[in-house]
């Protein structure tokens, strides 16, 4: 058993150092499947809003899975500026033309998350077919994340991090630090309800185009701000989770999302809405079934037990190389 948790660490650390940061921040995406719990019709409500906390809570396992699962990784972003210019046409929409004109493993080198999207949502609708609880709970808190971050633009380019432009900790300021700071006082969560997609493959793939276009403006809007910022005044300190951090200060914060002209705003506010909408047109493809059996469900002992192990293979990695926020 140590063995095994030592192996586990030990490549969690070598992950570490090769995957970018793949989230919106923990606090962000659970947000944004708590309020996607709202866009849904009564039919569907009557299911989700009794384990909106699940819903919730578990949005962020799939980032908990990333540094233990090698083909985790990949999932969450696409490096698209890879294929070229805007709109990208060297790319082709669907995966089995991209992987014979790119193969497998060179798509997944460069990320999936189009891709990925489009397989959560058929098992999301296989396991509304089969009326499964603990199957639909599960998957329709992950596609919720893979759905959010595709809307984040710098999981759209190869730039993830500002790594190549001496902007790194860009990626954890756009989506952990603004939010946090300033979702609950400044932004509008109040969205009309979800609509059924036609052709979900198109749906998120120009959500992915819209990402990849707005990356430049993330990077550059930053650089132009931090002329205007001495260091003292970009960055400050402040305790989190009992310790005494370095961050982007709130001034600073506060400025950059203002030069963004609410970006980070709408595309918070288009994930809720797109998550809820591909969660409404898995239940419509899978034939409408009647959910009010399943409201009394709960997990089995075996799948919460599951869940724990997660969490713990989480904070066992946590503890030993702290988490990383890029």
């Amino acid at each position: 058993m140590k063995s095994a948790l030592r192996s586990l660490l030990l490549s969690s650390i070598l992950l570490l150092a090769y995957l970018p940061s793949y989230c919106w921040g923990f606090y962000a995406h659970q947000k944004i499947n708590y309020y996607a719990v709202f866009l849904l019709p009564p039919e569907m409500m009557l299911l989700y809003k009794p384990n909106i906390n699940f819903i919730s809570e578990h949005a962020i396992d799939p980032d908990k899975r990333r540094y233990g699962v090698p083909d985790e990784g990949p999932r969450h972003y696409i490096d698209i500026d890879h294929y070229g210019k805007y709109p990208y046409e060297a790319l082709p929409h669907k995966w089995t033309e991209a992987v014979a004109k790119f193969t497998e493993d060179s798509l997944k080198a460069h990320g999936i998350v189009p891709w990925h999207v489009q397989t959560m949502l058929g098992r999301l609708t296989a396991a509304f077919k089969e009326k499964n609880f603990s199957r639909i709970m599960k998957n329709s808190a992950e596609i919720g994340h893979y759905i959010a971050d595709a809307h984040v633009p710098l999981h759209a380019s190869s730039n993830h991090n500002g790594q190549l432009t001496n902007q790194k900790g860009i990626h954890g300021f756009w989506e952990s630090r603004v939010p946090e700071l300033l979702a609950e006082k400044e932004f509008d969560f109040f969205i009309g309800k979800a609509i059924y997609i036609k052709e979900p493959g198109d749906f998120i793939w120009d959500r992915v185009l819209e990402s990849g276009k707005a990356a430049d403006s993330v990077l550059t809007f930053e650089r132009e701000l931090s002329k205007s910022f001495s260091e003292d005044q970009k960055y400050s300190f402040e305790e989190r989770n009992g310790k005494v951090i370095r961050q982007y200060s709130s001034a600073f914060t506060i400025a950059f999302n203002k030069k963004l002209d609410g970006m980070i705003e709408r595309r918070m506010r288009q994930s809720i809405f797109c998550i809820a909408s591909f969660w409404f047109t898995a239940w419509v493809n899978a034939g409408q079934p009647d959910l009010k059996s399943l409201v009394k469900q709960q997990f089995s002992e075996a799948e919460i037990k599951e869940f724990d192990n997660l969490n713990q293979s989480w904070k066992a990695t946590e503890k030993m190389i702290g988490r990383q926020e890029e």
